[in-house]
Order: C-alpha cells, then sequence, then structure tokens
C-alpha cells in the first residue's frame, strides 16, 4: 500500500513515516513547502532516500488533490499545535487545522481513497469531567487550537457519515519524546536544565497529564488507523497513567541528576478558563479492538529523550519562551 503523511516532517509526523517505512509501506511525506526545500526531520532521518517527499501546502487544495491522487491510504497530522500561539492568531489555525483538513477530506472523496486517518487531540475534552476519560465523553475546548481541532474531527466524521469516505480518528493523549519542540513542557524542562540553568521557567505546575511515547503514539497510529473494525469512529491513545506538571519537572531534575530550582513564569500561564486542569485516558476501546498498548514506561522514555536532547541541544533557544 502507498501512504502518505501529511505532516511528516514534524515530530510524530516523523516517527510515523519511519515506522510505516520500517514495516514496507510505499511512503510519501507531505511537507509544507519553503523555499530552502526543507524536510524538517525527515532530513536527518536514515531512511530519507526510502520516502518520496512531496512540497506543498494544506491550505492549498490544488497541492493536496496532487499530492493524494496516487495514494492508497492518508495519515493526516499536518496542523498548527502550539496553544499559546493560538491565542495569538486564532484564524491560522482554522486556516490550517479546519481548511486543510477539508482539503484532505475533500480529495480523498473525490479519488475514492482507501483509509484516511485524521489526527485528533485530547485537548478537546478540556478539563475532565470524569476520569478516565474515555470516547464518550463531551467536548470542551478551551484554546482556539482545540476549538479547531474539534471543528476537524467532526468535519472529518461527517465525510464518513455524509459520503462514505473511510476515515478513522485517532486521538493521542499528550505524546513525547525526541524530535518534540520546546513549545512543549518536557523539552521545555529538559533543554533549560542540560543548558545549565540553575532555575527553570514553567507555568502552571498543578495540571495533570496523560503522558504517551512517541513511538508508542505512531505504533498507535498504524495499528488503529489501518485497522478495517476501525471505520468511522474515535479512538483514544492513552497510558491511562497521569502526573502532575509539578512532579513531572521533580521526576526529570532527578533523571538528569541536577540541582534547579523551578520558577513561575507568568508569561507561560494560559488564561485561567483556558487552562485544562486534568487529562486522563481510558484507551480500552484501542486496546480491546486492535491490541495496541504502550510499551515504554514514563521514566523510561524520558531517558531517551533526555538523551536525545543532550546530543541535539543546538536545537534549543532555553534563553527565550518558545511560544
Amino acid at each position: 500500500m502507498k501512504v502518505l503523511v501529511t505532516g511528516s516532517e514534524g515530530f510524530i509526523g516523523s516517527h510515523l513515516t519511519e515506522q510505516l517505512v520500517e514495516k514496507g509501506y510505499d511512503v510519501k511525506g507531505f511537507v509544507r513547502y519553503n523555499s530552502d526545500n526543507n524536510w524538517g526531520w525527515l532530513e536527518n532521518s536514515k531512511y530519507k532516500k526510502d520516502i518520496e517527499v512531496y512540497t506543498g501546502d494544506l491550505r492549498d487544495f490544488d497541492s493536496v488533490y496532487d499530492a493524494v491522487k496516487d495514494v492508497e491510504a492518508v495519515f493526516h497530522l499536518g496542523a498548527l499545535i502550539a496553544i499559546p500561539y493560538s491565542y495569538l492568531s486564532p484564524m491560522a489555525y482554522i486556516k490550517t487545522n479546519v481548511e486543510g483538513t477539508y482539503n484532505v477530506l475533500e480529495a480523498a472523496r473525490k479519488i475514492g481513497i482507501k483509509r484516511v486517518v485524521q489526527t485528533s487531540t485530547s485537548e478537546i475534552y478540556g478539563t475532565a469531567q470524569y476520569v478516565p476519560i474515555d470516547e464518550k465523553h463531551p467536548y470542551n475546548p478551551q484554546s482556539p487550537y482545540a476549538a479547531s481541532k474539534a471543528s476537524a474531527d467532526h468535519l472529518a466524521l461527517s465525510y464518513y457519515r455524509s459520503f462514505g469516505t473511510p476515515v478513522t480518528i485517532v486521538r493521542p493523549f499528550n505524546t513525547y519524546g525526541p524530535r518534540q519542540s520546546a513549545r512543549a513542557i518536557i523539552p521545555t524542562i529538559i533543554s533549560q536544565i542540560l543548558a545549565g540553568k540553575k532555575q527553570i521557567k514553567l507555568g502552571n505546575l498543578n495540571p495533570t497529564r496523560d503522558l504517551n511515547y512517541v513511538k508508542d503514539t505512531a505504533a498507535g497510529f498504524l495499528e488503529v488507523g489501518l485497522n478495517e473494525k476501525t471505520i468511522g469512529d474515535v479512538y483514544n491513545l492513552g497510558t491511562g497513567k497521569e502526573i502532575s506538571i509539578g512532579n513531572l519537572a521533580e521526576k526529570i531534575i532527578k533523571l538528569t541528576g541536577k540541582k534547579v530550582e523551578i520558577i513561575t513564569d507568568s508569561q507561560r500561564l494560559r488564561p485561567e478558563k483556558s487552562e485544562v486542569e486534568r487529562l486522563l485516558s481510558n484507551s480500552d476501546k484501542s486496546r480491546n479492538l486492535t491490541g495496541w498498548v504502550p510499551r515504554y514506561t514514563l521514566e523510561e522514555g524520558l531517558l531517551e529523550t533526555i538523551e536525545w536532547i543532550k546530543n541535539n541541544l543546538h536545537y534549543f533557544k532555553t534563553d527565550i519562551y518558545n511560544v
């Protein structure tokens, strides 16, 4: 099967692209067009020569259609994902996450693609109204980013119900690991520590998150996304365990063997009504139907992430707040 991965140059997308190659798929990576012809994390991939790279723009139907026309399945991971930036430019999220998803779905419908795997996010649930959070939990997006992803999910399901487009929605909880940017909490903590900071700047330490290692998330996309029984439905990917940001920071500090102080940086705080206080997944639906389970413990995943950031610290600007 030939598959297209949008967002293939990004954090999760690059890991998924590599796993697809390892499993023998014919893989095309959709990379956002830029004049430098930079392929993001695919530039350094050991499978670079095995990936057909297509440069385009998700916001442009013509380039999306052109990329999709010779594939059988699409993993749609391309998106704007930083929550703080969505406060500054909500329209950018509508154009990329909603209109971009429309372009993928409409191209898939016109061409007759066999599978479309839509990437969701646990952020659409908002602060947990009950735990663990299963797929029936109400949607309560608390940021423009989350609202754009909820809209994209509903649009994807409407294409399944209206046109029979074979859509599966994969909803990861908080993914972390090598190649993640400092806009996320774990690389923010690790990069500041490894840069020699005696004080690390963080936002709210009280919220809890369900943290899934990126290799497990990518495996979930494969196992859930291509399973014939998952068409037309939504599937959580999470560990079923939660940890507060404060306890996470202390755990990382201990693993690095450093002595640092945690201080609150007001610019890193979300608006009060926008803060998601608790996320804890129920992924029984994915596990029972496909057998997918996370393989990595939090400590194992953190140790691999620490080692990767140690060897790639030059990618991080630890003196500024990465929005």
